[in-house]
């Protein structure tokens, strides 16, 4: 007698959970970014120079544009790396949330004005 179900037994790939983990950590990481480049935008002249790419916004239209296209960037590769696979999400969601985390320290006046 042959109990198999079908169903079970047909070739469905299975699901992979690295293209939600390519974006959460991206996500990460543009955040931290974003609170790095800021915080070195008010600390030295020099940055801060370099990032004016809209003078009106000063500083903060080049901080915002290079945390985005480091978070863009970021993500795209993940997503090339990861797309196919399955990955240590528990692991992944850790890290993306401790850097988001420690972008709104750094980003906290107390906090960054200690480097």
């Amino acid at each position: 007698m042959n109990t198999a179900d079908p169903v079970a037994s047909s070739k469905v790939p299975a699901l992979t959970n690295g293209s939600g983990a390519a974006a959460i950590l991206s996500a990460g990481i543009g955040s931290f970014a974003l609170a790095v480049l800021a915080m070195a935008a008010d600390k030295s002249a020099a940055i801060t120079s370099l990032l004016v790419l809209y003078k009106p916004t000063g500083a903060l239209s080049g901080v915002t544009t290079a945390a985005i296209l480091i978070w863009l960037l970021t993500w795209g590769v993940l997503e090339g790396r990861w797309r196919r696979k399955t990955v240590a999400l528990g692991r992944i969601s850790f890290v993306a949330f401790a850097l988001l985390g420690l972008s709104f320290l750094l980003t906290f006046p107390p906090i960054a004005g200690l480097f």
